[in-house]
């Protein structure tokens, strides 16, 4: 993880000793490259896309039948979600070669959705360095308990999420920080990004007013639908892709084979989920952009646990660790690493 983007991890835990599939050192400076043109041809397409579904459903509002309307929006909020994919790649420094770049866009993606980059990249760096090793890590902790009835509420439209999402950042902005978590990575003494977190809450808030003022003032009622509030419905793909990443798996151990799933999607998702399919080769070489992690696994894949095709198989396999979980909550799946597997 770039040293200029992510901070130094708390001195009160013990360094872990993580097992890495050697890559030749000079396919791994080619691999961790970064490019603004690749780095360009993600972002733009994806805001493009996200520019072209919600501008067909303001369009579709005043011209349409309102059952066409409700479908158009749905798709552009499926879309929209995955600008946490975006955002976290962002956070990580690695997709642009031109720094300025990465940070204009990690900016634009935070603003989007409702995301604090200073935040997150606070309790990211914490989640590589020591994924799921509470409590050095809890931005995940297993086990992870996914319901079928929390995802039916919660994923298609969660009607709960604005008044959440702005009381927490009401309370951000005020500098009234709350939560161990959060606490932790922003003390009120020493060396913190304290500031910056409260300003870029302040500076959110500032930005969605004006877009609901100016939409309100116009009578662009469906525009603060498409922006301020896209981050609160059609999260159902997006749930299912980013939930897999450690759901089911091992804590507590150094092999990042045991403790990431890494997923086969077809092209359209993988470019949409910002190729975090690939999340064992992200966490094993988190320097690596994102759009070179499918050559990564072609090098990587003999040593690899068996991968799900598809978010079907993906699932299937889930649903039963976490069936068995409910009856002995102490299981954990083992993944079957390759008798030729050699980490160092």
């Amino acid at each position: 993880m770039p040293e200029d983007t992510l901070h130094a991890a708390p001195t009160d835990s013990a360094r872990i000793a993580w097992q890495r599939v050697p890559v030749p050192r000079d396919e791994l400076a080619r691999l961790t490259r970064r490019s603004d043109v690749k780095g360009l041809v993600q972002a733009v397409a994806h805001l493009g896309l996200l520019a072209a579904t919600g501008t067909a459903a303001v369009y579709s509002a005043s011209h349409w039948h309102w059952g066409l309307t409700l479908a158009v929006t749905f798709v552009h909020g499926t879309f929209y979600a995955f600008t946490l994919n975006g955002f976290h790649e962002l956070c990580h420094g690695t997709v642009f070669r031109t720094r300025a770049l990465n940070e204009a866009f990690l900016r634009v993606y935070s603003f989007l959705g409702w995301l604090n980059y200073v935040g997150f990249q606070e309790s990211h760096f914490r989640h590589h360095q020591y994924t799921l090793h509470p409590p050095a890590d809890l931005e995940v902790v297993l086990p992870m308990r996914l319901t079928l009835k929390k995802y039916l509420l919660w994923e298609f439209v969660n009607l709960n999420g604005p008044f959440w999402t702005l009381k927490d950042y009401l309370s951000v902005a005020a500098g009234r920080l709350k939560g161990a978590w959060r606490l932790r990575l922003f003390p009120e003494t020493g060396p913190s990004r304290r500031r910056e977190l409260i300003g870029w809450a302040r500076a959110t808030l500032a930005g969605h007013a004006a877009i609901v003022a100016v939409s309100l003032w116009r009578g662009w009622w469906m525009v603060p639908v498409v922006t301020t509030l896209a981050p609160f419905y059609g999260t159902w793909l997006r749930f299912l892709c980013n939930e897999a990443q450690h759901v089911g798996l091992r804590d507590n151990v150094d092999d990042f084979r045991l403790c990431c799933r890494t997923i086969y999607l077809n092209p359209f998702l993988r470019f949409l989920y910002w190729h975090m399919n690939y999340h064992t080769e992200h966490h094993m070489y988190a320097a690596i952009p994102c759009y070179h992690l499918a050559r990564l696994h072609a090098i990587l894949r003999p040593h690899m646990p068996p991968t799900p095709d598809g978010l079907v198989q993906t699932w299937t396999r889930i649903a039963a660790i976490l069936r068995r979980q409910r009856t002995d909550p102490a299981y954990q799946y083992t993944a079957e690493l390759p008798t030729a597997a050699t980490p160092s």
